[in-house]
């Protein structure tokens, strides 16, 4: 619309119970904000109990999209918008939401029960007790308006009352002048076989869109211009399809079938569930009886010559701990990803934590180094998994992908590449004997990368021993003697440390190579620590910024970096597991700065440290 009231961003959350379709109608606007070109950042936020009481404050599940006409990195820190479809859900989020904001609510979903189910009674209702009075508060009533508009419809009311969020996505389309017609497509694919069920959900958006168009408090629309992004093919992709969509790249780059042995789990099944849909690529899926038959299928996968992976979270990490060991004592290629949620045990499974890091490090028994690749968002889940996946190849080595939650779930902008703008991944399985003596196969004799060699079991003339007990190097042999296994887990610790002479040297994200603070982030603080370092920089405060993708081994130069700052301070959601590894390996006085709360930095978190250490 010519008269739509411009706007450089937005951010809308919608939270409601489980049932209240949250999920789908954040993931719904998301995609025509993607269609139009807008730069977006989302943050599902799921609750923990699979199925919490309707109406109850753990019940309540939300969905934060933050787009924009201008780049950014982060879902942000406060909402413009709350869409709520009961008290419970506005209970929960109304300090997400900005001073003056919009509330849109669905008023049936503060009756008397609501409340109730809420912990409230009549007189602290929220509608009525002046505790909104500092929003804009628009009153619908959703779930009346949907039953009148389908009593004829022969749905149930269960199944009607499954519609009130396609009527709520109709209105949000009205306000921010998007067109219905990509979400149409989408419920015909979804619903084309229950033509009733269909048929109510495109009249709720359809009259969810009119409600807009006729009604006095929703005058006003709202529009978000395409982003200045760089030119090129965009689409829109979680770091679940992300990570799957990276090993299947790497699988075909490096021309070897992909093989996943998984354990469904909170939040990685979905990298699962990706794979499984692309059996056409060569990929094999094997949905295990359990966490350790996950990996060790998985390690008898790469024995067999696959490029082997196997996916979990914290918990089934520790389970897949001794099998982990195994592969690194084989010297066979293992890419290992932990979607990592808030722990311990079963800890919070739909929150973002980033608890796992020292599990990566050192969790496992003995003297059992790996390689550790951490990804920084949604999209670059694709370049990590691929460059994990290089690295496990081409140097015989187990290697850790570290995901989140939030990275997980998050939704972004992704430029994808052509096959033909990614690099070849050369990989060298051994055809016939390798030593002197053509009588002899060495299955441990190394390369420059000290690098066992890959022989393929019915290979004739390279059989060899493999098993978890120490072997003798180059010859496989077991051997129990101290001075032989003293050197090699020494051997395999300077495998790790070799890795680094193959990885690039690192690069400051943000700022000039010396100066007041250095923040030094990883994984999925990237957005708030970027977005605040560059607000700080507008300021001239003398900060940088370095995130790290490469943790094991770091890159050779990271250490000078460090040094060149007066003070380093590193943003970690757990309570200090980074900055520890930092402090041990390069003397530094790093400090930390926490948050263990389920939920990702703030950009306003990271600006106070800034302004605690600059000038």
């Amino acid at each position: 619309m010519s008269d739509a009231q411009q706007l450089s961003s937005v951010v809308i959350r919608f939270a409601g119970d489980s049932g209240d379709g949250m999920q789908l109608t954040g993931s719904q606007f998301t995609n025509s904000s993607a269609l139009i070109g807008n730069d977006l950042s989302t943050f599902p936020d799921f609750p923990a109990e699979i199925r919490a009481p309707l109406g109850t404050l753990p019940g309540v599940s939300g969905f934060q999209l933050h787009f924009s006409s201008e780049a950014i990195y982060t879902p942000g820190d406060i909402c413009d918008v709350l869409v709520v479809m009961n008290v419970a859900a506005l209970t929960v989020n109304l300090k997400q939401l900005k001073a003056g904001g919009t509330i849109i609510l669905n008023t049936d979903g503060f009756d008397p029960k609501n409340l109730r189910l809420a912990g409230l009674t009549e007189e602290n209702n929220p509608m009525t007790d002046g505790s909104l009075d500092k929003y804009q508060v628009k009153r619908v009533d959703v779930t009346k308006m949907v039953r009148e508009l389908l009593k004829e419809s022969g749905l149930g009311v269960k199944e009607i009352d499954r519609c009130k969020n396609m009527f709520v996505l109709g209105l949000l389309f009205w306000m921010y002048n998007r067109d219905t017609k990509p979400t149409e497509g989408y419920l015909q694919s979804k619903f084309g076989k229950k033509p009733e069920v269909l048929e109510g959900n495109l009249k709720a958006l359809k009259a969810g869109y009119a409600f807009g168009e006729t009604t006095e408090s929703f005058a006003v629309t709202y529009e978000v211009t395409k982003a200045k992004l760089a030119k090129g093919e965009y689409r829109s992709i979680t770091g679940n399809e992300a990570t799957a969509y990276g090993l299947i790249a790497a699988a075909q780059k490096a021309n070897l079938p992909l093989f996943l042995g998984a354990y469904p789990i909170t939040p990685a099944s979905d990298v699962l569930h990706e794979l499984s849909k692309h059996k056409s690529f060569g990929v094999k899926t094997f949905q295990a009886e359990d966490e350790i038959a996950g990996i060790t299928s998985a390690i008898g996968a790469s024995f067999g010559g696959n490029l082997a992976v196997t996916l979990s979270s914290g918990p089934g990490i520790a389970l897949k701990g001794e099998a982990i060991g195994l592969a690194t004592m084989f010297e066979l290629p293992l890419v290992i990803i932990n979607v990592q949620r808030g722990g311990p045990s079963t800890g919070l499974p739909t929150k973002t934590e980033q608890s796992d890091l020292m599990q990566a490090y050192y969790g496992r028994n003995g003297e059992c180094p790996v390689a550790i690749i951490a990804a920084n968002g949604p999209s670059d889940a694709f370049a990590a998994t691929f460059e994990a996946c290089r690295i496990a190849l081409q140097h015989m080595i187990p290697v850790f992908v570290l995901t989140d939650g939030y990275i997980a779930n998050g939704a972004e902008p992704w430029k994808f590449p052509k096959s033909s703008d990614l690099p070849e991944i050369k990989v060298s399985q051994i055809k016939e004997k390798n030593s002197e003596d053509k009588n002899k196969f060495l299955p441990y004799l190394r390369d420059e990368k000290l690098a066992r060699p890959w022989a393929i079991p019915g290979t004739p003339g390279l059989e060899h021993r493999i098993g978890g007990i120490e072997k003798q190097n180059i010859t496989g042999n077991i051997s129990y003697d101290s001075d032989n296994h003293e050197f090699m887990v020494k051997l395999r610790q300077e495998k790790v440390d070799r890795i680094a002479d193959y990885i690039p040297l690192q690069q400051l994200d943000s700022g000039e190579e010396s100066g007041d603070l250095l923040i030094v982030g990883w994984g999925s603080t990237y957005g708030a620590i970027k977005t605040a370092v560059r607000q700080a920089l507008n300021q001239g405060k003398k900060v940088s910024h370095v995130h790290l993708r490469h943790i094991s081994p770091f890159p050779k130069n990271l250490g000078d970096i460090l040094k060149n700052f007066k003070t380093v301070v590193v943003p970690e959601m757990n309570n200090g597991q980074l900055v520890k590894i930092l402090r041990d390996k390069y003397f530094v006085d790093a400090k930390p700065l926490n948050k263990i709360q389920g939920l990702p930095f703030k950009v306003d978190e990271i600006r106070q440290v800034i302004e605690t250490y600059t000038k």
